[in-house]
């Protein structure tokens, strides 16, 4: 398991195991947000296994599947939902991380400001520069 801080509250990783709900929740974690559709798994990955496995360990689990290059305003909404609703921290996977990163870095457009936020996915391995538009982009639409 391969856990990459974001923030205190958030982190991402590769694909995850159902064996690893056990010890995200014994290292603190609530939530856990599947980014990895189904069909990209086989079933002992998918997102049922999953859920049943976060469940057995006392976890919240949510499905937000982001189909690799299309992501959508609903799912960066869906993230940002799950990682506000979380009672304590969260981690989103999906293949490598990528998508969760990305996800995370326009749910969070407006409440970090973009250098912080690059500097955040940097510093856990995703470096997402090519992205400093849209993450402005978001901030400002979704000005709080």
């Amino acid at each position: 398991m391969d856990l990459r801080p974001l923030t205190d509250s958030f982190a991402v990783a590769p694909q995850l195991q159902p064996a690893d709900m056990a010890a995200l929740a014994a290292n603190g974690i609530t939530t856990v947000i599947c980014n990895r559709p189904d069909a990209e798994n086989p079933p002992e990955r998918q997102a049922a296994a999953m859920q049943a496995a976060a469940e057995a360990a006392g976890l919240d689990f949510v499905f937000n599947p982001i189909t690799s290059g299309a992501m959508t305003l609903q799912n960066v909404e869906e993230q940002a939902e799950a990682i506000a609703g979380s009672d304590g921290p969260a981690v989103g996977y999906c293949a490598s991380g990528t998508r969760s990163a990305v996800a995370w870095a326009l749910a969070t457009a407006g409440d970090m400001t973009t250098d912080e936020i690059l500097n955040a996915t940097a510093d856990a391995g995703y470096p997402l520069d090519h992205m400093r538009g849209q993450i402005e982009a978001f901030a400002t639409a979704t000005a709080r």
